[in-house]
């Protein structure tokens, strides 16, 4: 019998180890698992309230902490053209198991009934209609008003990001074009500025993520590379096959590709991250 060599088997366990934590690796829920998630959390989620200047009410938002001894980065959640659900704020969850300070602004607080936020619209249909109806500069301003909110929290690093998903993505790239303080943005299936000179202001690099089936949002990628990179400006795109729009949420769609996205896109989010917010 032939003796093994302990230094080869110990490799070979702590690469196993390592693999196996690898494919491990949490990722955010489903829509329709978004709740149990959030019952579940060890995490401390609170909501704040933030003044905001011209705003008829102050902005609600969904705040967790991720359980670390140091300082972290704020990350600021933009909602998809639902508003802010459940399904949001489990990916604010995610994000401070992640290790950053997950802050999700409700972008229609005070607009709903009652004075609410998306809670107190009626239904889908009508909370898409309200967000659709948001001036860009009015988005702007808010996240403008979180970011400062983020950046002084004791818990802070004072290093900001964002990331969005739908109308939300196109809000975090257009916000990366307007705040060139920022220093990350995150654009899950949103479409791009359309005019070049918008890129003009931006200084944080850039990530995309998107499914190959959206047509509607994938043309308007390269024109948004090629503008970039003649500015010499960081935006990185990346197209997972057979996945469509809203994959991260809808994971459970199109036979498997939008989960096998969704586990591709969630580490390079986080190590998109962590390597521009240290």
């Amino acid at each position: 019998m032939t003796s093994r060599n302990p230094l080869i088997v110990a490799f070979a366990l702590t690469l196993a180890l390592f693999c196996t934590r690898a494919n491990a690796q949490s990722i955010p829920p489903g829509e329709s698992g978004a709740k149990a998630v959030l019952d579940k959390s060890p995490r401390h989620g609170e909501w704040v309230e933030i003044v905001v200047n011209d705003r008829s009410a102050p902005l609600r938002c969904y705040v967790v902490y991720p359980e670390v001894k140091d300082k972290a980065p704020v990350v600021i959640v933009i909602h998809e053209i639902f508003g802010l659900t459940d399904w949001i704020r489990s990916v604010a969850d995610q994000l401070a198991a992640d290790g950053f300070i997950a802050v999700a602004p409700d972008f229609l607080s005070g607009m709903g009934q009652g004075n609410k936020g998306t809670e107190g619209f009626a239904g889908r249909d009508e909370v898409t209609k309200a967000v659709r109806e948001l001036k860009p500069e009015r988005v702007n301003a808010d996240i403008d008003a979180v970011r400062a909110y983020g950046a002084k929290l004791p818990a802070s690093s004072g290093k900001t990001a964002t990331i969005g998903f739908c109308w939300g993505g196109a809000a975090s790239f257009r916000y990366a074009t307007h705040a060139p303080e920022l220093d990350a943005a995150v654009v899950y299936y949103g479409t791009s500025p359309d005019k070049p000179d918008a890129f003009e202001k931006l200084r944080a690099p850039v990530l995309g993520l998107y499914g190959s089936d959206d047509a509607r949002v994938n043309k308007t990628i390269e024109p948004a590379a090629d503008a970039i990179k003649k500015l010499g400006k960081s935006f990185t795109p990346h197209v997972y096959e057979g996945a469509g729009h809203g994959f991260l949420r809808q994971q459970d769609g199109r036979e498997g590709a939008n989960l096998k996205a969704s586990q591709q896109a969630w580490p390079t989010t986080i190590e998109f991250l962590r390597e521009h917010t240290k």
